[in-house]
């Protein structure tokens, strides 16, 4: 087939960080028996094609700000083309993962479908050997190599049938807790990013969604048979090898093998432990590749701070820009609030266009004036959160990549100090008899309910009776009724030889309590 060289191809346009709803299209590339994903974007001088490690997702990938950005770095400077593997990702699931010959071939498919003649390779992890296979196989349609924390053959060579008996028994608990909350992915692959609960929550559907176990069990195992070892002398092409010295998947004695090894390879160690790429300091290897592909560094652009958007919903509404809060008048209509909260309360996940508009017109006919009139209030929201709001022509969602909210830090928050001291109040109490409300406010309450109750028990134990009187009180604010709640307060209040507050307590408990025909102890029998 015809295929273009560098640089009369028209690439699409890059996407910013300014619109996360824009990905590059998935684009197919046939191969042997199945279709194989490739994004194909950026509009620099280089044409780069990438391997990723073992199973990724090429377009969940974009939802992930770290690796947004390191893609949106790859495509101001090259024409980058990534692809998921056979039988992983976007790439078709019914053909299994081939072995390293096939997955050679698999390479060619894409370059060819995107009429790609010549390229550099960026290659990650188990990727290295089959990009090594392919230069060696195609060495006229290689450019350069750069290997990032890789190697020429996976596991190390030279292992006996025990040490190899420990990483197939590795593999099969790796595989078992793939995408599950006990997954270690995170901690093994990107661990400067294991404090961040976010990231690792989202991690484990990305995991979902770039492989079944059986299909990584099945990469992991081909993996193993992988040695490339071979063609290392006799490759002829520019090749830089780059490798994070603490690196916990591929040791760096496994970089510097592989650069020996390759006829006037380059090798820059640099800092970290981290083996994805996209984590820790992005800067440094980038620089490095893009040196390498262009000859030059492009000056980096002033770094400004991000806009801010963070929504408050537990105990009032508001919308803060850069820690400011927008002014109600800035809303333009009582519409655009409400869409905004309907939004929040669904978290991130889509409101069908026909649900917001019954919401915000109960009793108006007439779709697709409606569905104008929506497109107007959805306006009037993007302009106050700049931006924050993914559209298409069924549903409508909050970008909570680029919006933060109080609701979302609850259910995220980690142990229950942190619970108690987000939940600030029921969420939006000035729409309590709202449906769509129901749902989060008892998500919510209960959240903070359990865990306060737990935190008033901890500090009875080691008798703060302060603390456990504080939590008492923000217990009956949010449910006036609760009788645990009351009994806690008075018992704390004595315990601190507070009698005078402890009556009034009492007095409170007691009044509660008479509205629902409870009788209470007297306080002079029961707690003097």
């Amino acid at each position: 087939m015809g295929r273009r060289l560098s640089g009369v191809y028209a690439p699409p346009a890059m996407p910013t960080s300014q619109d996360a709803a824009h990905v590059p299209p998935i684009r197919f590339a046939d191969a042997r028996g199945t279709r194989l994903a490739y994004q194909d974007f950026g509009a620099g001088p280089a044409v780069v094609v990438s391997i990723p490690p073992m199973a990724q997702n090429i377009e969940m990938a974009w939802e992930q700000p770290e690796i947004r950005r390191m893609l949106e770095q790859f495509g101001a400077f090259s024409r980058f083309i990534v692809f998921d593997k056979r039988g992983t990702g976007c790439s078709d699931r019914r053909s299994g993962v081939n072995i390293i010959d096939e997955r050679v071939e698999d390479v060619r498919a894409v370059m060819d479908a995107a009429d790609v003649d010549r390229a550099h390779f960026f290659v990650q992890s188990e990727g290295g050997p089959m990009a090594l296979l392919f230069a060696a196989t195609y060495p006229d349609r290689v450019l350069s190599l750069t290997l990032i924390g890789s190697a020429a053959s996976l596991p190390p060579p030279d292992l006996d049938d025990a040490e190899l008996a420990a990483i197939h028994a590795r593999q099969a608990v790796f595989v078992t807790q793939w995408g599950t909350p006990d997954s270690q992915v995170v901690d093994r692959f990107a661990p400067s990013m294991a404090g961040n609960r976010k990231f690792r929550t989202w991690h484990q559907r990305y995991e979902r969604n770039a492989a079944s176990t059986e299909s990584l069990r099945e990469l992991l195992e081909l993996s193993l048979e992988m040695d490339a070892r071979e063609v290392l002398p006799g490759l002829d092409v520019p090749t830089l090898v780059i490798h994070r010295t603490g690196d916990r998947v591929v040791p760096v004695e496994r970089g510097r093998e592989l650069a020996a090894g390759i006829p006037h390879a380059r090798l820059v160690e640099l800092p970290g432990d981290d083996h994805f790429c996209y984590a820790g300091d992005v800067h440094a290897w980038m620089d490095e590749f893009e040196r390498f592909v262009t000859g030059e560094v492009r000056p980096k652009e002033p770094v400004t701070a991000p806009t801010r958007v963070r929504i408050t919903t537990l105990g009032r509404f508001g919308v803060d820009i850069d820690g400011e809060e927008v002014p109600t008048s800035d809303w333009g209509s009582r519409r655009a609030r409400q869409l905004c909260k309907r939004l929040v309360a669904a978290r991130g996940w889509p409101v069908t266009r026909d649900e917001l508009i019954d919401l915000l017109w109960p009793d108006e006919s007439g779709r697709s004036k409606l569905s104008a009139r929506l497109s107007v209030q959805l306006s009037a929201v993007r302009r106050v959160l700049g931006g924050g709001v993914v559209a298409d022509r069924e549903s409508v969602r909050l970008d909570t990549a680029t919006v933060s909210t109080d609701l979302e830090d609850l259910f995220r928050a980690d142990g229950d100090a942190a619970i108690v001291a987000t939940y600030t109040g029921e969420f939006l109490p000035e729409d309590i008899y709202d449906d769509w409300t129901q749902g989060p406010r008892s998500e919510a309450r209960t959240l903070f309910v359990s865990a306060a109750r737990r935190l008033g028990t901890e500090a009875t134990a080691t008798a703060d009776h302060a603390r456990a009187a504080g939590i008492a009180r923000r217990l009956i604010a949010t449910d006036r009724y609760d009788e645990a709640a009351h009994r806690l307060l008075v018992d704390s209040l004595l315990a601190a030889s507070e009698t005078a507050e402890a009556r009034r307590a009492h007095q409170a408990y007691t009044s509660a309590m008479a509205d629902l025909g409870v009788e209470v102890e007297p306080f002079s029998t029961r707690f003097a």
